[in-house]
Parts: structure tokens; C-alpha cells; sequence
């Protein structure tokens, strides 16, 4: 695993509230965890590969005057999410909001073309990665009376597409699961906000990588930029600071974001 950014007993002297962000990639976890840094929190960005680009996003919070840390993480390997938690407690300071932005998309495959290995692993990272992380942070949070888990979901929460059967799954139980831990958690202070990003999100990690450099840059230009057609990271990052910042007596648990061109999931 790889650290960067200031050294562990640093940062913990700091004693900074830590805002861990699972899946901190250039486009929502990254801005997310970059936000929030902003604000006075040591962020704790963790992915599963790109060591590069994990280093480049912590030196544009350092650059900024904000803290934060970075690691690599496979959340499907055992013990990976819980040992981190763990650690961070220990060596950084107490996690007080932790954003869920594990992707679960393996591609539209007919159901004859879903392994399933494949449908497990879109289970793996979509519902029971939440779980490993929500058993992990849940009780410290509850003995602390406090905490924020803001989870990143997708239209597939809502409604199932052909070709979306692992994903569609995954992200319905992941929908589940939220509710769940609300009814468990709410009132002992531990606020869970299930976010459907309904719509196509301006981010280079996500929709870049899936259409090319060359057909992404077209997208933007057709429908993003100026046009607003395409969701801005910066802009989901307020939502997401907004909704950790919401007082008790008006916590929201479940919304969505789409451009404001964009058909809405019901009404498709």
C-alpha cells in the first residue's frame, strides 16, 4: 500500500476530522475529497491502482493548504477496507465522514454473457463492500455519537436496463442496504445519504476511460462545458459537503443529481 502526504503521527497531532473517500478517482472522489479538504478536514483518498494518479491528486490538496493522505486499495481483497479503517483511526484521526464511491459497472452483457464471476464481482464492490465498510465504521461512529456516510449510486438503483444485470443488482442492494442501515443507525447519530448520480458526470476516470479520449472529448463539446449538459464534479462535491454539514432535524437520506437537460430515471 502507498502513502503520501504528511506522515502519519503529523497528521494525527493535527487531529483533523477525516473525511475517507473509497474510490478517489479524477472525477467525483477526487473532487469530493478535495472539497472537503477545503474545509478543514484531513482527507484520506484511497483506489485500487494508478499510483500516479493517486500522488497527483494529493499534491493538488497539499497545493491547496489542505491535508491529506493517499493509499492504495483493492476493496474486494479480505480484510483490505476493515485494516484500513483501523489504521486510520489509529495513526490519523477519528473518520468522521466516509464517502462509498466504489463503482460496480462491468459493461452491458447479455445475461448468456454474465459470468458469474462477473455478476459476483459487481456484487462484491456495489453491496457488500458498503457492508464491510458500514461493520467497520458504524461502531465508532455510534460510541462517538456522530458520523456521515455519503454513498455515490447510480440510475440502476432505481430501475434495471438489459444488459445491467450484475450492475442493476449490485446497486439495488446497495439502495437496500442504505435504508437498512438507516433504520439501524439514524438515531444513534450516523447519517446515511444514498446519492443517485442520474446522469453522465464529467470525469475522465469514468466516462473518459469508458468512451476514449477522442469520443469523450466530442461529448464534451456537444453536450458539456458551457452547455451544462454533463454533471460537474465540483458542483456534485458541494452536494456531497452540503448533506454532511445538514443538521439533524432536516437530514435528507435519499437524492438524486442530473443535468438539468437530462430526463429524469422515472420517465424513461
Amino acid at each position: 500500500r502507498r502513502i503520501r502526504a504528511p506522515h502519519a503521527l503529523e497528521a494525527r497531532s493535527n487531529m483533523r476530522p477525516v473525511c475517507l473517500v473509497l474510490g478517489a478517482g479524477a472525477g467525483i472522489g477526487g473532487t469530493v475529497a478535495r472539497r472537503f479538504a477545503r474545509e478543514g478536514y484531513h482527507a484520506v483518498l484511497c483506489r485500487r491502482s494508478d499510483a500516479a494518479g493517486l500522488d497527483k491528486l494529493v499534491d493538488a490538496i497539499r497545493s491547496d493548504g489542505g491535508s491529506a493522505t493517499g493509499f492504495l486499495l483493492n476493496a474486494i481483497e479480505e480484510g483490505s477496507i476493515e485494516g484500513r479503517v483501523a489504521a486510520i483511526e489509529a495513526d490519523i484521526g477519528p473518520i468522521e465522514v466516509v464517502v462509498y464511491n466504489l463503482g460496480a459497472q462491468i459493461g452491458d452483457r447479455a445475461l448468456k454473457d454474465t459470468s458469474a464471476k462477473a455478476f459476483e464481482t459487481g456484487w462484491r464492490m456495489g453491496t457488500f463492500g458498503l457492508f464491510r465498510l458500514a461493520s467497520a465504521v458504524c461502531p465508532l461512529m455510534q460510541a462517538r455519537g456522530k458520523g456521515t456516510i455519503l454513498v455515490t449510486s447510480s440510475t440502476a438503483a432505481m430501475r434495471g436496463n438489459g444488459g445491467q444485470h450484475s450492475h442493476a443488482a449490485a446497486m439495488g442492494g446497495r439502495r437496500m442496504l442504505c435504508q437498512s442501515l438507516n433504520a439501524e443507525f439514524a438515531s444513534k447519530g450516523i447519517h446515511v445519504v444514498h446519492i443517485v448520480i442520474d446522469g453522465a458526470v464529467d470525469a475522465p476516470d469514468t466516462l473518459g476511460k469508458m468512451l476514449g479520449p477522442e469520443k469523450f472529448e466530442q461529448l464534451r463539446e456537444a453536450r458539456g462545458k458551457e452547455h451544462d449538459g454533463l454533471m460537474l464534479p465540483a458542483q456534485i462535491a458541494e452536494t456531497y459537503l452540503h448533506l454532511a454539514k445538514q443538521h439533524r432535524s432536516t437530514w435528507t437520506h435519499e437524492l438524486d443529481l442530473r443535468a438539468f437537460s437530462d430526463r429524469p430515471w422515472w420517465n424513461h
